[in-house]
């Protein structure tokens, strides 16, 4: 029967029930060179709300490069460990914020510390964090797996291992998905519509770091990389539509 004025939209079956989104720091940033940008965080948190009223529970690892990056304080002198812990402070700072902007759309929410800080954030204890999700809470993994030497993309692959995620998400900006080389320099770059990791590692695509690759290989967890600036892009992929590439055992 055709759709009237008065009956909404039917919400489509999502492909997945239960799935890790991994962003960036810089995605928060918008079109400014630092910090955040509250208009492109709350339009973030729109995409993820779409999700969960879809069904998907959701968990979220937020890298902190629009704040602070611990690989560029070791560059320039620092001493590689604290560095690595104040880019994991940075984490704490922008998953608050994308708590607020859920919170603010009615999307009970979790940020959850992988370091210690009973004030801002809940202890990471698995068994907790696993029943939130049942109870459609979107669950903020923050802190990175609380060592250093170790990537939020390893984090979002560690945690997505922990928390039976059936894939990763990886929202990018301004990219599609993966590409044979960098298509902001070469006109020529191809776009894979799905790739293995074994592949990814032989020919160096920078995609996630090369442990958190092996992670998801080893333990068969594919990867969806897809463009965050497109508006319902992450719903579509759920939907089973969308433009993104498929990374696989």
């Amino acid at each position: 029967m055709p759709l009237t004025n008065d009956q909404p939209e039917a919400t489509p079956a999502a492909t997945y029930k239960r799935v890790m989104l991994k962003i960036s720091g810089e995605a928060l940033m918008g079109d400014q060179g630092y910090g955040l940008h509250p208009p492109t965080v709350q339009r973030i948190a729109h995409e993820v709300k779409s999700v969960r009223d879809m069904g998907v529970e959701i968990c979220m690892v937020i890298g902190g490069g629009n704040i602070f990056r611990g690989l560029s304080g070791s560059a320039q002198g620092m001493e590689r460990t604290t560095a690595d812990y104040m880019g994991m402070l940075a984490t704490v700072m922008n998953a608050l914020a994308m708590q607020s902007a859920l919170e603010g759309l009615g999307v009970f929410t979790r940020v959850i510390s992988a370091i210690r800080m009973d004030e801002v954030a809940e202890p990471y204890i698995r068994r907790r964090a696993v029943r939130h999700l049942e109870k459609k809470r979107v669950c903020i993994f923050a802190a990175g797996t609380g060592n250093p030497y170790f990537t939020t993309d390893t984090a979002a692959t560690l945690r997505a291992n922990e928390m039976a995620c059936e894939a990763i998400f990886m929202g990018k900006n301004g990219v599609d998905g993966v590409y044979d080389k960098d298509p902001a320099q070469h006109d020529d770059a191809v776009r894979y519509e799905d790739i293995t990791y074994d592949e990814v590692l032989a020919k160096r695509l920078k995609v996630m770091d090369a442990s958190a690759i092996a992670l998801a290989r080893d333990n068969n967890l594919p990867l969806m990389v897809f463009p965050l600036d497109e508006p319902g892009g992450f719903r579509g992929i759920l939907a089973g539509k969308g433009t993104y590439t498929k990374v696989h055992g």
